[in-house]
C-alpha cells in the first residue's frame, strides 16, 4: 500500500536525521573514517527497510517525494521556530575562554585540545597564550579568536 511506502520513507528520513544529531558534530567539518562508514551503513540499512520487497519505480518516486517533503518541512520549522533550529542544529559551544579549557564541554563533544591547537596553528597562532577564545560552531567548525595585542589596542 502507498501509505506504508510513505510512512517508511518518512520514518527512515527522520530516523537518520536523529541519528546524525545524536552522533554529534566533528571539528573541522571532517568525518572520521568510522563516522563515514556509519553514515553510509545507516543509510543502506534505512534504504533496505524503506524499500522492502517493493522495489519499483513508483515506490522509488513516492519515497523520494516523501523524503523531499520531510526535508522541506524540517527546513520550514527551523526557519520559523528558533528553538526547533537549536534542537535540530545545536548551538555554538565555547571550548576555550581566557586560557581556560572547558573540559566538560570538550569531553561531551569528543574533541581534544589538540584539535583546537591544530586550528589555531593553521591561523598562525602557535601557542595558547595567543588565543582569546575557541568556539565549536553548530556546523562543526572550530573558530579560534586571537587575543588583541597591546600594540593594537594603543593604535585603535
Amino acid at each position: 500500500m502507498a501509505i506504508f511506502v510513505i510512512l517508511r520513507a518518512a520514518f527512515g528520513y527522520l530516523f537518520l536525521v536523529l541519528m546524525v544529531r545524536v552522533v554529534g558534530r566533528r571539528p573541522g567539518k571532517q568525518l572520521t573514517p568510522f563516522e563515514f562508514v556509519l553514515v553510509f551503513y545507516l543509510g543502506g540499512l534505512t534504504l533496505t527497510g524503506m524499500v522492502g520487497n517493493e522495489a519499483s519505480l513508483t515506490n522509488a518516486v513516492t519515497q523520494i517525494l516523501t523524503v523531499a517533503t520531510c526535508h522541506y518541512g524540517l527546513a520550514a520549522l527551523r526557519f520559523r521556530f528558533d528553538n526547533f533550529a537549536q534542537v535540530l542544529d545545536g548551538t555554538p559551544l565555547i571550548v576555550l575562554e581566557k586560557d581556560c579549557w572547558r573540559s566538560e564541554t570538550m569531553s561531551r563533544m569528543r574533541i581534544q585540545d589538540d584539535d583546537v591547537m591544530d586550528m589555531a596553528r593553521a591561523q598562525g597562532l602557535p601557542s595558547l597564550d595567543r588565543i582569546d577564545m575557541a568556539v565549536l560552531e553548530a556546523f562543526g567548525e572550530l573558530t579560534v579568536i586571537p587575543k588583541k595585542h597591546k600594540e593594537e589596542d594603543n593604535h585603535a
